[in-house]
């Protein structure tokens, strides 16, 4: 199966898709001014696609992990770090969370 990610995301899979236009544009007579243009525009679009794929494996790697949140009476809070939730929360007593 193809790794999409890793071919989307690849340098040379983007360079070689420039040079591919570009020579085209070469080949038809297209002014040197389009032709740069041409290839600024797909390379910022490589660097959008990289962009979105990256950001969709953080993603579905942050919605993988579940975080833990257990009931202290008056606030859920997370502690991101250990993905627990603590009492450090405004519960109304004080600061005296056990009553």
């Amino acid at each position: 199966m193809i790794d999409w990610k890793t071919k989307l995301t690849s340098r040379k899979l983007w360079v070689a898709v420039t040079e591919f236009v570009s020579m085209l544009m070469v080949a038809f007579g297209y002014a040197e001014d389009t032709i740069t243009q041409v290839a600024a525009l797909i390379m910022a679009g490589a660097g959008l696609i990289a962009y979105i794929v990256a950001e969709g494996l953080v993603d579905a790697k942050a919605a993988s992990s579940t975080p833990v949140f257990h009931d202290i009476g008056a606030d859920y809070i997370l502690d991101e770090e250990n993905d627990e939730a603590t009492g450090q929360g405004d519960t109304g007593q004080g600061g005296d969370l056990n009553g």
